[in-house]
């Protein structure tokens, strides 16, 4: 039997979804760069032939610390699913001559290097500049265009994006972004690999997106996600994925399988996917490209990643489209033959739709909840009239426990104030779409209050609540741009 090392950090799909497809292709040793989810923790040790965590002392050196562990459990091919770990698998399947994302790999993590690689392309995309100092930041804020967004280059799930409208803004958001990407390595949340990846930034303008020129009904947001995979360096679609408006600045709500694009727009949007994955030069590895769409016919490439979609597009894939990406791509690393879709799927190939949701602490018009709650999912279960036929279940190893009070939402941290993951099956798309739009508008009156709570007390700190202005802008442009998940 084969033998696969896959290397666990947080973030990708939930990990129990992955192990399971996994053992189902090959032997399964685990290196656990972060703690197993509780939820997963008993199952790991029935699924993996070993679950090894290292020592801080040995993970000073990551790319050696796989190679040897590779090494040690003979391993046929090595993989991750988690953004943080993509640079150091990459180049430990280089030094062991196993296929891998390839020496681009960085390409597809940096968004500074990715900018400039489709620059030089002369890809459709935001105007930007690369930042490290806060002088820099000054420079590139007066040269660009307001609004600007100023994001970190090695971050996920829209952590430490923020809104600048002017220069004088521009002192506070820098502050405030790198305490955020402090907070986010303590607790996991950051690039494992490259050095100082924590200081690095870009700044970019905000381009003015426009779904109704793309959807034939109300409710989406204007852009959408390439799922796909890359084999041998050929680059091969598998299906796109739809999102509901994001939250201010820029995070992630929902997202949605399959996205209900005209076949002729969804060509569109996989042919400059393929263009951005292409010009990337990435060989053996998952992607997951996020395109916004504009008035016009306009597109403008956000970001790709060198492995799939995080939170539950994998899950939803399977659902839908009747394919276990995890065991697809295991079998191609170990060499085996792959019967890749052959075209982008679409509705017209879905079996019924999925969508994940992921929970925070603010309403449907983008505002913060009046008060605090208490995630409960029995009670949202029981409250919650979703239509006929609508699944509704939480992933727990990306939810707190029922009883936990929901965090306050805090716009710099984005997806690391998430209370839960909630995973909706459905018989069309817009169904999910028509469901999650009534969750959101019932959670924050049918889930359990706290025993003491105050309007005062979910506002979001100052030093990340943009100025009255500045919000109206902000909440007009909040279709403008995705995170990828």
């Amino acid at each position: 039997m084969s033998t696969v090392l896959l290397v666990h950090a947080k973030g990708g799909p939930p990990l129990g979804h992955v192990l399971s497809r996994a053992a189902a292709r090959a032997e399964v040793h685990l290196l656990a760069l972060s703690a197993l989810p509780t939820a997963v923790a008993e199952s790991a040790g029935s699924l993996c032939a070993s679950v090894v965590t290292p020592t801080e002392a040995e993970r000073s050196d990551l790319v050696a610390l796989i190679v040897s562990r590779a090494g040690t459990v003979g391993a046929d091919a090595v993989l991750t699913f988690s953004e943080y770990a993509v640079v150091a698998v990459a180049e430990a399947c280089e030094a062991l001559g196993l296929p891998g994302a390839g020496g681009a790999a960085a390409l597809a993590r940096d968004k500074r290097m990715m900018r400039h690689t489709w620059h030089r392309r002369g890809l459709p995309q935001p105007a930007f500049r690369p930042v490290t100092t806060e002088a820099e930041l000054h420079e590139a804020v007066a040269a660009l265009s307001a609004p600007m967004l100023l994001k970190a280059a090695w971050s996920a799930g829209s952590t430490a994006h923020q809104i600048i409208d002017s220069p004088q803004e521009a002192e506070a958001a820098w502050r405030r972004s790198r305490e955020t990407m402090a907070r986010s390595a303590r607790l996991g949340f950051a690039e494992l690999h490259v050095a100082e990846a924590e200081a690095h930034f870009v700044v970019e303008e905000i381009v003015t997106g426009d779904a109704a020129q793309w959807f034939d009904e109300p409710g989406w947001g204007d852009y959408v996600s390439v799922e796909g995979v890359v084999t041998g360096g050929v680059f091969r679609p598998v299906c796109v994925s739809g999102r509901m408006p994001t939250v201010q600045p820029f995070t992630e709500r929902a997202g949605i399988t399959p996205a209900l694009l005209p076949a002729d727009l969804q060509d569109r949007v996989v042919a400059l996917a393929r263009e951005a994955v292409d010009a990337l030069g990435l060989r053996d590895c998952g992607t997951h490209t996020e395109i916004k769409l504009g008035a016009g016919g306009r597109m403008w490439l956000i970001e790709t990643a060198a492995r799939f979609g995080g939170a539950m597009t994998v899950p939803q894939i399977e659902e839908v489209f009747r394919l276990d990406l995890v065991g697809m791509l295991v079998d191609h690393l170990l060499g085996r033959p792959v019967a890749w879709p052959e075209r982008a799927l679409g509705p017209g190939q879905a079996h019924g739709a999925a969508g994940s949701l992921v929970v925070l602490a603010v309403d449907g018009h983008g505002e913060a909840w009046r008060d605090r709650r208490v995630w409960d999912f029995p009670v949202v279960q029981e409250a919650v009239a979703l239509s006929e036929g609508s699944a509704l279940s939480v992933v727990p190893e990306s939810s707190l426990p029922d009883g936990s009070t929901v965090p306050v939402y805090d716009p710099v941290g984005g997806a690391n104030t998430m209370a839960a993951l909630c995973l909706l099956s459905a018989a069309d798309a817009r169904t999910v779409l028509r469901d999650f739009t009534t969750l959101v508008g019932a959670l924050p009156v049918v889930l359990p209050p706290t025993v003491s709570t105050t309007a005062q007390s979910v506002s979001v700190p100052a030093p990340s609540q943009p100025a009255p202005a500045a919000r109206l802008r902000a909440r007009s442009a909040m279709q403008s741009e995705g995170a990828p998940a």
